[in-house]
Parts: C-alpha cells; structure tokens; sequence
C-alpha cells in the first residue's frame, strides 16, 4: 500500500546532504522525516528546521519512521561501513563511486539487505550513474563500436583536496578539462585510441602560504602519481580572494560517447552530455529519483541491492504508467 508520502531520511550533512534536503523539496511525492549526524544534533543547522535531527547512534530506533535512508557520506571509509550496517534496517541509497571496487561493495550491501529484507541502491549519481546507463545503452545499440568518457570541464573534488594537503598551500581548486581535439577526433568518427593525457588536462589554481617555495608547490603537484603525473597540468597561483570570487562553485559535467557501424560500415554515434551547476546538488537529485524506485521496489516485495542497471525507468517517476505513455512515450 503506498504511503501519502514517501518519508525520506538523510545521514550525514555535508555538500551531499544539503542536496537531497533540496531535491526532496521539489518532489512533491516526498517528505523529510530526519536528518542523521555523527556531530551533536544541535549544532546541525538545516535549512528545514521543523524536521528533527538525531544522533547516528539512534538511528536503528526510528527505522519504522523512514520509508528510504539515503547516505550522504563519503566513499573511501564511510560507505562502505554504512551501507552494508544500515541496509539490514532499511531500504537506502547510496553514491559510491570507487568504480574498480563497486563489485565487492555490491556483494556486502546485497548480503545485509537480503537479510533484512531489504531494498538497497549503491552507486547512484551521474558518473557511476546516469553514465553508467548511457554505456549500457550504447553497447547494446552499437554492439560494433568503442565507447568514450570525458569528464568536465569541472572541479574535481578529490583532486582539489590532494592539492590542499601539499606543504605550503593555504587553499586551491582543481579542474579537469576534456581536449577539445580529441572530443572532435571521436565525434569525426575516428575512432581514436586515446591515451590517459591526450584526453584530459588539470588546471590547478593554488592560494600559498606567505614565503612558500612556490616552484616546490608547482612540482609536487606536476608530478603527484595517480592525480596530475599522467595529464598535462598548469598551476596558476592566485589569492584567496581571487579564489573565493571566481572559483566558489562546484560546476562540472562530462560526455558519453559511443561510436559504431551498422550495415554496410554505416557510422552511427549515440553523444549524451551534462552541463552542471552543481555537482552534489545534481547527484542528489539523481539520488532522489531512485530513492523513489527503492520505495515502489520494497512495495513489491523486492530485495537486496540493486543498480541504475536494474530498475525500469517508470519506477524513477511520480507520474502513473498511462501519464507516462501519454505524456513522454
């Protein structure tokens, strides 16, 4: 039977958090009926004061009061604890996007949500996400052909991060930029091979610390391995308030190409593209949307963990079946 309302719950309230809390807003389907933090409660300053905050430590005890816990934390240590802990309880959706380990996290939220007879979403957002159907989608139509990712232009957040942690820097914002050649060589039809530094470049803009060795901080982030060594990259030192008025956002999009031929060596090309304000905010609608598929899904009696991969696309809308083929089909 479904509720007036599907009740939405948020752990954690970073860039991610605030999202969803917006996107739920614009959903009329939905409500808030909690936030969750590992901070004191009181000192969690929501833009929706008369929804509650509690604690994480209680939050087994009002698993009857959420319909879909959707968790805001991050990939690398948070996710992967919570996900696997919180689907015994609840149907929930996350956003982990460490690609070489989506596997193994997939097995140990599965096992948990089975458990608890529930349904759990992972990896939900634009890339893993809305790309990853864009790849499946293409590879299916053009089962002859190569696919390509370019990401940006945007602020990539881990990176900007890594370039934070060097000796000497005070603040900085990394962007990855795709080659604009390159995206031409692959709309031409050429089907390149492409390496990792012909395909993306990094712009660095770095605030350093009063009498800082510049050309130091420059090196150290040319040649940091997994991050910038592999890509032509520029550093461009700047002030704070250079920094704060002209980089403030966090923009970012990307491409998903797939090239092929069908018949007689017919060029065919499938192009989908983001331009994005906000990275988190757009992620968390991306969220939302499946938040609502995880409630009609555990409606039906469905459980354990899913993907973008394995919901029919009627379960992402508010809008009933005859709506749909009226209005969209």
């Amino acid at each position: 039977m479904m509720a007036d309302k599907i009740r939405i719950g948020i752990l954690g309230y970073g860039n991610l958090g605030k999202g969803v809390e917006l996107a739920v807003r614009q959903n009329p389907d939905m409500e808030l009926a909690a936030f969750f933090t590992r901070r004191a409660p009181e000192s969690l300053k929501t833009q929706s004061p008369n929804v509650p905050v509690y604690n994480v430590k209680d939050i087994v005890s009002k698993k009857d009061d959420i319909d879909v816990m959707i968790l805001c934390g991050g990939s690398a240590t948070d996710l992967p604890v919570q996900s696997p802990e919180y689907a015994k309880y609840f149907n929930i959706v996350d956003s982990f996007d460490t690609h070489a380990k989506i596997p193994e996290h997939f097995a140990n939220v599965d096992a948990s949500a089975k458990e608890g007879g529930k349904v759990a979403f992972i990896s939900v957002g634009w890339d893993p996400g809305m790309f990853s159907l864009q790849r499946l989608l293409g590879n299916c139509i053009l089962p002859e052909g190569k696919d390509y990712t370019f990401w940006g232009r945007g602020v990539s957040q881990g990176h900007s991060d890594a370039i934070r942690r060097i000796e000497g820097v005070k603040d900085g914002k990394q962007y990855t930029v795709p080659v604009e050649a390159a995206l031409e060589r692959v709309r031409a039809g050429e089907n390149p091979e492409l390496t990792t530094r012909e395909k993306h470049t990094r712009e660095c803009y770095v605030v350093a610390e009063e009498g800082a060795d510049l050309a130091r901080i420059e090196n150290e982030i040319k040649t940091m391995p997994n991050y910038f060594a592999d890509y032509d990259t520029t550093v461009t030192f700047i002030t704070q308030e250079e920094l704060n008025r002209d980089h403030a956002g966090i923009p970012h999009g990307g491409f998903v190409i797939r090239t092929g031929k069908t018949g007689a060596d017919t060029k065919q090309m499938i192009e989908y593209k983001l331009t994005l304000g906000s990275n988190p905010e757009f992620t968390s609608s991306v969220i939302v949307a499946y938040a609502r598929a995880a409630y009609k899904m555990a409606q039906e009696g469905i459980t354990g963990a899913k993907t973008v991969f394995d919901v029919a696309p009627a379960y992402l809308s508010p809008k009933t079946p005859e709506e749909l083929r009226k209005e969209l089909l």
